[in-house]
């Protein structure tokens, strides 16, 4: 944060209040911390026992923290001290400066168990703000104003919940604990010290106010949360539009137009919730009743031709005797049939869920009829009930739609097309499932999608999830009868773990991240290695010895020294005065001078490059001694007694950043080359961290990519995908280029089964005769 003027000359500044304030919240934040950690002993011993194989790491904790437990309150106070003299200093502390100052090895990758005590830590933070925003944002605007009028925010206050959560992170950093162990220490954390917290907060938030520090900021009363419908009694009234399906809006104006067909048609206007679905149609209530009768509808239209042309190729006769001698299953004779082919799906169904051009709602109304021998019907005399066939129609179309457009290949497809006759049952029994975003069954396939897709078992945490997917799948099919709660109950445990592998994903995506910043930090030592070798070598002859010094043993020290100390270091300066050197020192050579001690005062420097690529002291001397008799040789015009370096080590370095993403979408090279918008460009340049995109290959698949990182080096955007990994990485002018191609969009961020159900409304629409307004 920039500061424009010194500590004494900030307006507004009042040292006296910010001393004021920090006696009366750092003590109490310190010994509330204190105090808690006083708890651990107990949590910690009813964690052992409970433990199985990790018993004895939490007794080790116990003693672990019982022995630091001065120092780990010290590293928790010294935190927030630091973080308030930032703050009082005008140049207040960000949490990724706090972190970046605790990792100051650059040349190496933050640790798994750092990784994850860091993110458990933001998980701290943020519930610390979910709790107490209010307060929190009034003390950021009190405290920045007696500081100099500092636009603090919950990641510069000193005292707010980002810090509060560094601050834990720290007091634990050097603890001798397991990674379970640690995740415990600040779940515990979050448990007994976040209500605490409150009381801190309110009573300097008050004092403040007394001292007259903006007394205009009113505290927000407490408004008795008002009672919300359970889910099963929400409609979709206008003021609960948001929570409505998104393909739901589409419907209101295809009512609205087969109201004028019907008027137009009949001189008299039907009301929209007048409609009648067929026999034994329960629509629901108000809105969505219109919303299941007008897929009833629509899904009627669209048989309509084929039942029309089926009737062309019967004679009357054929029909009149179908007509008596046909009867509509009952709903109990369709759930016993669907029970049986949950159970032992047929042959033809599972080929069908791996074929892209079979219709799932024929063959499923096909496998129906035929399996109803088993119970003692003869298929010839049965038929479906429309309002059955509708629930088949839509579940069979719902899964067509999802196996064909998003990236389900194999084992995954296989676990989705296996929920296709349960889900069938489901709307038998309860149709809101297509109207009601709360559903169970309806949430339950959203994760398991999400789970699922794009998927391929390529990682330990791939294989681990799609197994997870694969029990409840497994239960499903062998649990589910006719009670929906096996939906609620599979979604709640699904979701747990599923949280638990997304905390892997922010980690996997951290990694990411920081990969690229190496990998370019690398590539941008080695272009200015690159340069400073050119302008030395350029329109010169080298002896062999020397070329190959500068070019491997020097290039190498001067892209390791760029990378620890930054080209503001001295040690860029040392090694470019070296080359330096050694070139005077040749073209003296190459005036014959005689005589001289060649390199005598660049022995020392030149032995410490050749022991930075592994040579020990022996064998860099032999080295340095190649060079001194090299230019000897020069000197007196001898070539033939130059010699040549000894083998030197082979040093490998990490290869930069590839200008393409792993999942194969090319990016073209070379801003001038592109064919790009410009407009599109400054968008990209200006995109939030955490924005998704689609991107598009060569073949049409989709995969979204969030963007991750920017890099400030390249101004390049890292994308990963839904596991955390790499997936493209591209300059602002590269995405554009995408754009025009048709290679890159705005992703599309409904859930799966509501962009399958928009898909469904899309198949059907062509075949409408009544065009929505």
């Amino acid at each position: 944060m920039p500061n424009a003027f010194s500590t004494a000359e900030r307006p507004g500044r009042d040292p006296r209040l910010l001393d004021q304030a920090k006696q009366m919240a750092l003590p109490p934040l310190v010994d509330t911390f204190a105090v808690v950690l006083g708890r651990f002993d107990d949590a910690l011993f009813d964690r052992a026992e409970r433990a199985g194989p990790s018993q004895m790491a939490f007794l080790d904790a116990m003693r672990e923290l019982r022995r630091r437990r001065e120092e780990i309150t010290a590293r928790f106070r010294g935190h927030l001290v630091k973080a308030w003299r930032s703050m009082e200093a005008g140049e207040p502390l960000s949490v990724e400066q706090a972190f970046a100052q605790d990792h100051q090895d650059a040349l190496s990758l933050v640790s798994d168990q750092e990784l994850e005590s860091r993110l458990a830590a933001r998980n701290l933070a943020s519930v610390v703000m979910r709790e107490w925003k209010p307060v929190l944002s009034r003390l950021d605007r009190r405290l920045g104003c007696i500081a100099g009028n500092l636009p603090l925010d919950s990641d510069y206050n000193p005292i707010g919940s980002e810090h509060i959560g560094v601050a834990i992170h720290e007091a634990f950093a050097t603890c001798d604990l397991t990674l379970e162990v640690r995740l415990v220490v600040i779940k515990l954390c979050e448990r007994d010290l976040v209500p605490a917290l409150g009381r801190i907060y309110e009573t300097l938030d008050q004092r403040l106010a007394q001292a007259g520090v903006m007394p205009e900021i009113q505290t927000a009363r407490k408004r008795d949360p008002q009672p919300k419908p359970l889910p099963q009694e929400e409609e979709l009234g206008p003021e609960e539009t948001a929570n409505a399906p998104a393909w739901a809006a589409r419907f209101v104006n295809r009512m609205a137009g087969v109201n004028r067909a019907i008027q137009a048609s009949t001189g008299h206007r039907a009301e929209q919730q007048e409609f009648d679905g067929p026999p034994g149609y329960a629509a629901g209530p108000g809105a969505q009743g219109v919303l299941l009768e007008a897929l009833h509808h629509l899904l009627q239209e669209s048989r309509t031709g084929r039942e029309q042309q089926a009737a062309q190729q019967q004679t009357a006769h054929q029909q009149v005797n179908q007509q008596h001698a046909q009867r509509d299953l009952s709903q109990r004779e369709m759930l016993s049939v669907l029970s049986l082919l949950q159970a032992t799906p047929s042959a033809t169904l599972r080929a069908a869920i791996g074929d892209t051009g079979e219709s799932l709602a024929q063959r499923l109304k096909s496998e129906v009829l035929s399996s109803a021998m088993q119970l003692g019907v003869d298929p010839s005399t049965a038929r479906l009930a429309p309002v059955d066939e509708d629930a088949i129609d839509l579940v069979g179309m719902l899964f067509d739609v999802m196996l064909d457009e998003r990236a389900l290949e194999g084992r995954p497809r296989e676990l989705i097309g296996r929920l296709v006759v349960p889900f069938v049952k489901v709307a038998l029994l309860d149709r809101r499932m297509f109207v009601q975003k709360t559903h169970p069954a309806r949430r339950l396939l959203n994760v398991l999608a999400e789970a699922v897709e794009g998927n391929n078992g390529e990682s330990a945490a791939e294989r681990t999830l799609l197994t997870k997917v694969e029990e409840v799948v497994d239960r499903l099919v062998a649990e589910f009868n006719e009670n929906l709660a096996i939906f609620l109950t599979l979604e709640e445990e699904f979701r747990s773990f599923l949280e638990q592998h997304r905390r892997r994903i922010e980690i996997a995506e951290r990694r990411a991240a920081e990969i690229q910043r190496g990998q370019e930090r690398l590539e941008a030592a080695r272009i200015r290695m690159t340069a400073e070798l050119d302008v030395r070598l350029e329109n010169r002859h080298i002896p062999q010895a020397i070329a190959d010094f500068l070019r491997q043993p020097w290039a190498h020290h001067v892209t390791m020294t760029l990378l620890r100390e930054g080209e503001e270091g001295d040690g860029l300066r040392e090694a470019m005065a070296l080359a330096d050197g050694v070139l005077e020192e040749l073209a003296e050579a190459q005036r014959q001078i005689i005589g001289k001690p060649w390199l005598q005062a660049w022995r020392p420097a030149l032995q410490h490059v050749f022991a930075s690529v592994g040579m020990n002291a022996d064998a860099a001397s032999g080295a340095v001694d190649a060079l001194h008799d090299t230019l000897q040789a020069v000197a007196a015009s001898r070539p033939d007694l130059e010699k040549p370096l000894p083998e030197l080590p082979q040093v490998i370095l990490p290869k930069p950043a590839a200008e393409e993403d792993s999942a194969g979408i090319q990016l073209v090279g070379g801003i001038d080359t592109l064919d790009f918008d410009h407009s599109d460009a400054d968008h990209f340049r200006k995109l939030e961290i955490g924005t998704w995109l689609d991107f598009i290959d060569k073949d049409n698949k989709v995969q979204a990519g969030k963007l991750s990182w920017v890099s400030p080096i390249s101004s390049r955007l890292l994308f990963v995908n839904r596991r955390g990994v790499r997936f493209c990485v591209a300059s602002p002018e590269e995405l554009a280029a995408m754009v025009r191609m048709g290679r890159l969009r705005t992703h599309q961020a409904e859930d799966a089964f509501d962009a399958a159900m928009q898909g469904v409304i899309d198949r059907l629409e062509p075949n409408k005769t009544v065009a929505p307004v």
